[in-house]
């Protein structure tokens, strides 16, 4: 969300973001509160927008894998040694990216194999700037 956040005026005044998660409101509103975001985040806990478009879960290798250890341990000499507290939501859950259309037409689309799989900013600016053309 940061990467995206931090681009917003390579996307253009004509594109609109939404974060769709799955977390519940009473957790999702520290995070918010911790994290100036400007544009939606809803919350998603039936998952009708995850399944609708195919995201589903990973294996509990793949998710808590010595890749993920690398990057607790990356965040923890970042921000300091302090151990997450326990999960709230489903951890296997994985996500996803999704440009649509003013048609509603899906012209991107990008299903993450792990909790930090996301495609590079500059594939997302550019589908859309293509798709201006």
């Amino acid at each position: 969300m940061n990467a995206v956040r931090d681009h917003l005026d390579d996307l253009g005044n004509d594109t609109d973001v939404v974060v769709i998660t799955f977390a519940e409101q009473v957790n999702l509103t520290p995070y918010l509160a911790r994290h100036e975001l400007p544009f939606p985040v809803l919350s998603d806990t039936s998952l009708s927008a995850y399944r609708a478009f195919g995201i589903g879960r990973g294996t509990v290798r793949r998710v808590w894998g010595l890749r993920m250890v690398r990057r607790y341990i990356e965040i923890f000499r970042q921000q300091g040694f302090e151990l997450p507290g326990k999960a709230t939501e489903d951890t296997l859950q994985l996500g996803g990216n999704f440009i649509i259309d003013p048609d509603g037409i899906l012209i991107y689309g990008y299903w993450g194999k792990g909790p930090d799989d996301r495609p590079p900013v500059w594939a997302l600016i550019d589908t859309i700037e293509t798709a201006r053309n």
